[in-house]
């Protein structure tokens, strides 16, 4: 498994996405053990080849072979919602992991913004920021940026403002 697991983080970093979800089905026809690892490695290959749709279906393989999700599983999966633009799939896994409990950390929640960003929804890259803050998920000047990107291209330079200012104060 660990030898699987390496390759097809290899194959995710060299951006071959194609093959490293060949090498994960290999595994699963030759009965390796799939294990979290394995997932959020296929699942990164999927963010990687902007193939959200992958992940996600990655994602929902995990909960039915009762693998294990984590944080990094549930980011790997946002990140490719964000590469595409998908907001709504991002904040819908937003919401997986809070009802399932999984840890939503600083990059998570900046990817979410991103994604939020990208599709934009200046209003919801605000509502996450504002469930980070009340979640005591400390912020920084790339959550901050993304959140102001979003409501600079949502013509709302008030609310742009309002976090440069913060921003200022808390960075």
């Amino acid at each position: 498994t660990i030898s699987f697991n390496a390759t097809i983080s290899s194959c995710e970093k060299r951006g071959k996405w194609e093959k490293a979800l060949q090498l994960f089905a290999g595994m699963s026809e030759s009965d390796v053990e799939l294990d979290t690892i394995t997932f959020n490695a296929a699942i990164s290959a999927c963010a990687s080849g902007s193939r959200w749709e992958g992940a996600w279906s990655l994602l929902s393989s995990m909960a039915q072979r009762k693998v294990e999700s984590s944080t990094i599983t549930f980011g790997a999966a946002i990140s490719g919602c964000e590469k595409s633009g998908n907001w709504q799939n991002a904040m819908e896994l937003v919401s997986s992991m809070e009802h399932s409990k999984v840890e939503l950390d600083t990059i998570t929640f900046c990817t979410a913004i991103s994604a939020c960003e990208k599709g934009c929804e200046w209003q919801m890259a605000v509502h996450l920021f504002k469930v980070m803050s009340e979640n005591q998920v400390r912020s920084n000047t790339i959550v901050f940026n993304a959140t102001i990107s979003a409501c600079e291209k949502g013509g709302e330079w008030e609310k742009a403002l309002h976090l440069f200012g913060l921003m200022s104060e808390e960075t």
